[in-house]
């Protein structure tokens, strides 16, 4: 059983028991860590970060747990912590000095922004990204933004923020967003419907929007192959 500190060991506090060999640990354990949590951070993907670069989000992490263990814990010595800090600092300033420099660097942490609305149709990239459909439909109307069709475009930046820019005068057709889904179903019209007046239907997955005459069926959506249709909206 591990006996309790008695008084105030400076010795013990700043340096501990180990040798000088301990830093070059501390070295390669700070480096191992950080590095791991920048390739975790951007697997995670920008919008777990929020505001935040990932070099900023990883830096905020790693001095918060360097700064608070020795806080409490009276077996880790102070400067190990330090050595800690020390070593996170000079390695988040050595790779802001990268990013500076070095734009594949840049695209390789930070990332680049991605198109997610392309002309009031959702971009391919919404396929396999770790933002949902449902997610960009909550962004665009907390813009203001009711139907796809109102948007010329939309990006998402390296840091989560959604950019969205929205057509001048009166926007063509499109998905409707408003009221969210959730709520209200939009009505669904299959590809073999007839449809007995002429309308604007939109793809239910990518909110491709086309004109249907009387008479006809919309059939499958030319983009993404989907068969099912909702009234758009304007």
């Amino acid at each position: 059983m591990e006996q309790p500190a008695q008084g105030i060991d400076l010795i013990r506090i700043f340096v501990g028991d180990q040798g000088a060999w301990i830093y070059l640990e501390i070295l390669f354990r700070t480096l191992i860590v950080y590095g791991y949590g920048l390739l975790l951070l951007r697997w995670l993907g920008s919008r777990t970060i929020g505001q935040l670069s990932t070099v900023e989000f990883l830096l905020v992490i790693a001095l918060g747990s360097a700064v608070g263990d020795p806080m409490f814990q009276p077996d880790v010595p102070l400067l190990h912590a330090m050595a800690v800090i020390t070593i996170v600092v000079l390695a988040n300033r050595g790779l802001d000095l990268l990013i500076a420099r070095h734009k594949r660097v840049e695209r390789l942490v930070d990332g680049e922004p991605r198109q997610i609305v392309d002309q009031g149709v959702l971009s391919e990239v919404t396929g396999d990204a770790e933002l949902g459909a449902s997610e960009i439909f909550q962004k665009l109307r907390q813009a203001g933004v009711k139907q796809l069709g109102e948007v010329s475009s939309a990006f998402v930046e390296p840091n989560g923020a959604m950019s969205i820019f929205q057509h001048n005068g009166t926007p063509p057709w499109g998905l409707p967003i408003v009221p969210p889904w959730e709520i209200v179903a939009p009505q669904v019209i299959a590809a073999d419907h007839l449809v007995d007046h002429q309308m604007h239907l939109s793809c239910y997955r990518c909110g491709t929007t086309i004109a249907v005459g009387v008479g006809q069926g919309p059939g499958t959506c030319l983009r993404c192959g989907h068969d099912r249709w909702t009234p758009a909206t304007r």
